[in-house]
């Protein structure tokens, strides 16, 4: 099967995630290697988000793909009901490397199943039915976690599959701030409003955060934020559920984003990093008291492929490449550095409102007027297949031999840990040439 076979066959037959499904017209990618993958016609691109922000260890780690094929030679499968190896070894390395405490853990095989995990756990355990979650929020696409995402895709699937009991809160998000304040004169209103919601909605199970915003643009709290709501959330008796799918695993710095602020939340979710995106694991991980609930009462969840050895072996060497490899201190060092770039170059472009991050994630947000802020387009703009502004800025830097992912009025740069100065420079000099698109539309 040659280019256009391949990418015909996928086109004629396949969905492809969060879109209108014509006008798509995909790369065909056949290999990868360190922080560079290649199309069919041998044509290399620079990784500038690890994918979906996921394959944080570069593609082609040996240590991560022996993993799997000793694996998958040894023992390719076992019902979850069995012990093994695997199971055992990947629960003791976690327990090395997550907040204090949050050590008993359920396997699954992607983020939004972790988080559906979670949210299930939270309402049995408490027997509360609402959960607090955030306006911009994604925590997956399943029927509780998209009733507790707060962009347009809980919009886009019209209620059909919700799960009842979801108040939202703002987000700590300063560029917008949802009360028109400014830090730090603000009191950090947006906690403080989650204390006022906790004391008159009712029966709240949990609230459920991202602790550094996703793809709603790699929104960092300010410092008093997370400790704020876990102060709230413990006063209330609510459980707080850290959504650290994208921000796990050295992406800004720490294992997981949480540790920046000292903050042990009740239930931790994770995936994407764990493995590398090698193969597809997710991880709900609780405290032992809410383990401890579930000793003399049903636990009613489960699937075929909990705790699948092919996906456990991996997370364990995984787990030892983030540390031989040193990536949560380069993940610091590179990430200032990306930091101190963006806002160089954004002082040249006029269509940059704002850049924040941290550690190797990072957001430029785009507007047509930076006095005003309004942004390009909107999300009701990707819901009605309408041109972005950022998309096109995406794909003159794809064409450029840079590949990045946008979201409605901004762009995601997480690139691979391992990723080299040199790539970084690159990277970040293709997209000061491709803002020049973003710039002509600028409004006089």
């Amino acid at each position: 099967m040659d280019e256009a076979a391949a990418r015909a066959t996928v086109q004629a037959t396949n969905y492809v995630t969060w879109r209108r499904q014509g006008g798509w017209s995909p790369l065909v990618v056949v290999r990868a290697n360190g922080s560079t993958f290649y199309d069919a016609a041998g044509r290399a691109y620079l990784d500038f988000s690890s994918q979906l922000m996921a394959t944080n260890l570069g593609h082609g780690n040996e240590k991560v793909q022996a993993a799997i094929a000793e694996q998958a030679r040894t023992l390719p499968y076992a019902a979850p009901g069995f012990a093994t190896f695997a199971r055992a070894r990947l629960s003791e390395a976690l327990r090395e490397v997550v907040p204090p405490g949050v050590d008993r853990f359920f396997f699954s095989t992607s983020g939004t199943e972790a988080n559906e995990a979670a949210l299930k756990i939270a309402r049995v355990v408490t027997g509360r039915r609402q959960i607090v979650a955030r306006r911009r929020s994604y925590h997956g696409s399943t029927a509780a976690s998209i009733s507790v995402t707060g962009d347009f895709r809980r919009r886009a699937s019209a209620g059909l599959h919700e799960v009842p009991g979801t108040v939202f809160a703002p987000d700590c998000y300063c560029y917008r701030c949802p009360f028109g304040l400014s830090y730090p004169s603000c009191g950090v209103a947006c906690a403080e409003y989650v204390d006022d919601l906790l004391t008159t909605a009712g029966d709240v199970a949990a609230m459920i955060v991202e602790p550094v915003v996703g793809t709603n643009g790699v929104i960092v709290p300010v410092p008093e934020y997370l400790p704020r709501l876990r102060a709230i959330t413990r006063r209330h008796d609510v459980l707080l559920i850290a959504d650290e799918v994208m921000s796990g695993w050295g992406r800004v710095g720490e294992w997981f984003a949480v540790q920046h602020w000292q903050v042990v939340p009740d239930l931790l979710t994770t995936a994407k990093g764990i493995t590398g995106a090698y193969v597809p694991l997710g991880l709900t991980a609780t405290t032992a008291a809410i383990h401890d609930a579930f000793r003399d009462r049903y636990f009613p969840h489960g699937h075929t492929y909990e705790a699948h050895p092919l996906t456990l072996a991996p997370a364990v060497a995984a787990i030892e490449e983030y540390r031989r490899l040193d990536l949560l201190a380069r993940s610091r060092r590179e990430g200032e550095y990306l930091l101190a770039r963006l806002r160089e170059i954004a002082a040249r472009h006029p269509s940059v409102g704002d850049v924040r991050g941290l550690g190797l994630f990072a957001a430029v947000e785009l507007v047509k007027n930076r006095r005003t802020k309004a942004p390009f387009n909107t999300e009701d703009d990707k819901l009605a297949g309408r041109p972005l502004v950022a998309d096109a800025v995406a794909q003159a830097m794809l064409k450029d031999g840079v590949y990045c992912v946008s979201w409605v009025s901004h762009l995601i740069l997480a690139p691979p840990l391992i990723i080299e100065r040199a790539e970084l420079d690159r990277g970040l000099d293709v997209l000061d040439r491709a803002l020049a698109v973003a710039d002509a539309a600028v409004a006089p």
